[in-house]
């Protein structure tokens, strides 16, 4: 594979940066360079919930120098995405539509789950250790500007991630309306930070041993620098790390600025972000803190490397969220046999249809999920389950998908049991993540229906939650999709559901389901 020239511009609450790689199959992924503006787009959206003109005016201006230096680098791949500060303001719209006119650039907001996603990808890219670390109880701590996401692994899977409002610097924002001398400031932030993670403790934390803590955040990279004389320090013990914080927290901000080599607006975040994780180190009993060099940049860097074929993970992303998938269906205690069953049958389904129904891997996997989250909604009502469902799933941030795509898992869910309504879907257009697939409002409406008659099939498949079909063979043939199962009892309820389920199914694909009994000869 030739060298791949890629730019990475993320638009964040902070500061503007680019990034500038070469990716090639042979030698990885290798910056070549990264140039950063401070911009505050975050206090405006924090404080006043828009970004002024003059700030976008200013935004704009650097995005422009940004696309000149990358016309100068022979760029074929650029990507700009945009955090918190941008996603959280009302005026986002007319600032991307802005951006776009006046320098050429797309700017896509990207989700929470989205971007704590890629951070993954970029740590597993880095840290050669990565799989080994998760193996035993980690914490990875990923302390943005706007928001803090805690996420929990062990034996090498996913527990849970929660996602916090304890952005470094919307804190810092918060506390600038108090007057507060540094001890007060120092208290009032350990007391912000113990109240988010009590309630995260206490339902995700619960008995489970941490032995390693994986932290990234810009400011934390500041940290690290400054226990290893100007280098960024990898790992360090969590005891180590409380003494150096022991050193600082106590130093007035301009000893801040002169020690760390920072200017105001930076320095200004440190102290927040050091206590932050003293507080998670102690909550956690974490022995090892690793600290791996990465930036949003390097993410974005390292999920096109892996699109293109470039790099190879070790660790399989896509079971982690269909992890995070199966602790929220045990969450809202969905049956757990009959989930299985749905599974294997949505699976079964979607494979033998393959080239009837011109879905990908990404399609496969949200189809999935929505077998997993099918009946979560009986947990708040027995008498509307699938709205509930809806609201259930839209609530709750499943890492690694896009807003769209979990908009379109929730339809999904929602129309397994009720009414197909075409005109009800008011989705706007988004990209399917791992495919970088653009789709209309159109074909998201068609991708739901295909998933829903699918779902309904698997579904009836399995009406009386006794698993009858579980050794069934799926075939197309003649025009038909046949079910032939071998189950010697009683299936009047699944054909009869089966039956009900079949004319949505043939109005999608233009195929009739079809459920045979095979019986022995006596």
């Amino acid at each position: 594979m030739a060298i791949k020239v890629f730019a990475a511009i993320d638009v964040g609450s902070l500061e503007v940066e680019l990034g500038i790689y070469e990716v090639s199959a042979k030698y990885g992924i290798r910056k070549v360079d990264h140039l950063r503006h401070v911009i505050a787009l975050g206090r405006d959206t924090y404080n006043n919930g828009k970004i002024s003109y003059r700030l976008v005016d200013e935004l704009c201006g650097v995005i422009k120098e940004f696309s000149e230096i990358i016309t100068a680098y022979g760029v074929e791949t650029c990507r700009a995405y945009a955090t918190s500060a941008l996603r959280e303001a009302k005026n986002n719209q007319i600032i991307l539509d802005q951006i776009r006119v006046r320098t050429g650039i797309e700017v896509q907001i990207m989700s929470n789950s989205e971007l704590r996603f890629i951070s993954y990808k970029a740590i597993a890219s880095k840290a050669v250790e990565f799989n080994r670390i998760i193996e035993k109880g980690t914490a990875i701590v990923d302390a943005g500007f706007g928001s803090m996401q805690m996420s929990l692994f062990d034996k090498d899977a996913l527990v849970s991630t929660q996602n916090l409002m304890l952005g470094v610097l919307r804190v810092k924002e918060l506390l600038g309306t108090v007057q507060a001398d540094l001890r007060m400031q120092k208290a009032l932030i350990e007391e912000m930070v113990d109240n988010e993670l009590h309630t995260f403790r206490k339902l995700y934390l619960k008995d489970r041993e941490i032995k390693n803590l994986i932290g990234i955040g810009e400011s934390l990279l500041y940290l690290s620098q400054a226990t290893h004389g100007g280098m960024p320090a990898e790992k360090i013990t969590a005891e180590e790390f409380i003494k150096f914080y022991s050193t600082i927290e106590t130093l007035p901000l301009d000893q801040l600025e002169d020690r760390f080599d920072l200017n105001a607006e930076y320095a200004s975040l440190l102290l927040p972000t050091a206590i932050i994780f003293k507080r998670i180190l102690e909550l956690t009993g974490a022995e090892i803190f690793w600290i791996p060099e990465i930036r949003l940049c390097d993410s974005m860097a390292a999920e096109y490397a892996e699109e293109i074929k470039a790099v190879k993970f070790g660790h399989d992303f896509s079971q982690d969220i269909l992890a995070a998938s199966r602790n929220m269906a045990k969450r809202y205690k969905c049956h757990g046999g009959h989930t299985a069953m749905m599974e294997k049958h949505v699976l079964e389904i979607f494979d033998t249809m393959k080239k009837y129904h011109g879905m990908g891997k990404r399609e496969r996997l949200l189809l999935q999920i929505a077998a997993l989250l099918h009946g979560c909604g009986k947990f708040v009502s027995m008498k509307e389950p699938s709205e509930s469902a809806y609201h259930i799933v839209m609530s709750t941030e499943i890492i690694g998908l896009s807003h769209m795509e979990r908009e379109l898992v929730a339809n999904v869910v929602r129309y397994n049991e009720s009414e197909f309504d075409y005109t009800r879907l008011n989705l706007n257009k988004g990209i399917l993540h791992g495919t970088r697939n653009t789709i209309s409002r159109e074909g998201i409406t068609i991708l739901t229906a295909k998933l829903t008659a699918i779902l309904r099939l698997a579904d009836a498949m399995d009406r009386s939650y006794k698993g009858k079909l579980s050794d069934c063979r799926i075939s197309v043939k003649d025009g038909q999709l046949v079910v032939t199962a071998p189950y010697e009892g009683d299936m009047t309820l699944e054909i009869v559901s089966f039956e009900q389920k079949a004319d949505f199914f043939e109005e999608i694909f233009g195929i009739r389901p079809v459920l045979r009994q095979k019986r022995r000869l006596s």
